[in-house]
């Protein structure tokens, strides 16, 4: 991931590096010194390199101190042993910054002519795409269902997605809106990558939430109409939304946990999560729910298998308030949402019991 870039001799001067204590510094774009990865890694490093002006060779050196949990870094550039600059980045400066871009070589005009059409068509085609999915899910489910049952179906799905691009905007993103999937649910799309762990956990958590609160809305106005439709809106979007925070790429709450376990430098980490992850399973077969507890298994496994590549992510990972603010608004979440499936389990309605049944199959 990017952690540096600053002005050196009017040009560019970028450190890249990851939690394994891996550095490459470019000066315009050109690799100038590497460190590798180094188990003793403490945090200090320093670059020593020469760099041509003219006839004239110019020593420079760059030193780091740099520390990931919670992250900071301090450096000071030298030329010629002498200070022209210093200062600190933390979390929020990697939020703010935007990936530099590898050159692209040199097209010939008329390519440059005929990609700009071709990119212009499809901009333009895109909301045109995004009327045409929306409409075949609406074919789709009204199908398989009733027009009713698709109709709320697709707004538990727009509200869900409108959460993750709120999510996005919150950090300066630019996005591309939502796209209905028929039968695979919605997407929401942005033009820009993410630079930290704490990205990845607001953006995935955010779409649940938002659905957590439209089922909260329609319990609402159930008790006040009676209307049964806002119950069974109000369960069965409980239960969409709680299989997006199972532990599984790629739904939600696989980037939830896999950004916490991730974020755990240390076998202790790895162990307490462990630990949790047994708890959640214990009880969801306490109460009965074993597809949960099934597939909080396989999630489990999937997040433990691929732990140990952890420290080579382009991603800030998360401090510990952020692990910890994390694990909870995750279970907060997924609690809230079982908690209004289990209230309409107990209606001895069998139609509004099916969400929890399903969950017990």
């Amino acid at each position: 991931m990017e952690l540096l870039n600053i002005q050196c001799l009017g040009k560019s001067l970028r450190l890249e590096g990851s939690m394994a204590g891996w550095q490459i510094l470019y000066w315009d774009n050109t690799p100038v010194s590497r460190i590798d990865a180094d188990a003793d890694y403490n945090g200090a490093s320093e670059h020593s390199f020469e760099l041509q002006a003219g006839e004239q060779v110019i020593n420079c050196r760059l030193a780091i101190q740099l520390n990931w949990q919670p992250f900071k870094l301090q450096h000071r550039l030298f030329i010629d042993d002498q200070a022209i600059s210093d200062g600190n980045r933390d979390s929020k400066d990697i939020e703010r910054q935007e990936p530099v871009q590898a050159p692209e070589p040199a097209k010939k005009p008329f390519s440059i002519v005929g990609l700009a059409a071709l990119g212009l068509k499809l901009f333009k085609s895109a909301k045109l795409i995004k009327v045409i999915l929306a409409g075949a899910s609406l074919a789709a489910y009204s199908w398989f269902f009733s027009i009713q049952f698709a109709l709320a179906l697709i707004a538990c799905l727009v509200i869900h997605e409108y959460g993750h691009i709120r999510a996005m905007k919150h950090f300066g993103m630019q996005t591309k809106g939502i796209y209905l999937i028929p039968f695979l649910g919605g997407l929401a799309l942005s033009d820009e990558k993410i630079n930290t762990r704490w990205q990845d956990v607001v953006i995935s958590l955010m779409g649940p939430v938002f659905g957590l609160l439209m089922s909260v809305l329609c319990l609402f106005a159930y008790w006040i109409t009676g209307e049964a439709f806002f119950a069974g809106l109000s369960a069965f979007n409980a239960l969409l939304n709680l299989f997006n925070l199972l532990p599984i790429l790629p739904l939600d709450g696989g980037h939830v946990l896999k950004s916490i376990a991730f974020s755990m430098n240390s076998l202790v980490g790895l162990l307490l999560c462990a630990g949790a992850a047994g708890a959640g399973i214990f009880v969801s077969y306490y109460l009965g729910l074993a597809l949960l507890g099934f597939l909080l298994i396989i999630g489990c496994l999937e997040i433990g298998f691929e732990w140990r590549s952890r420290y080579m992510t382009h991603l800030l990972p998360l401090d510990r308030y952020g692990q910890i603010f994390s694990t909870l608004w995750y279970l907060a979440t997924v609690s809230g949402l079982i908690a209004i499936i289990w209230y309409f389990a107990g209606s001895g309605d069998a139609l509004l019991g099916l969400p929890l049944q399903v969950l017990r199959s």
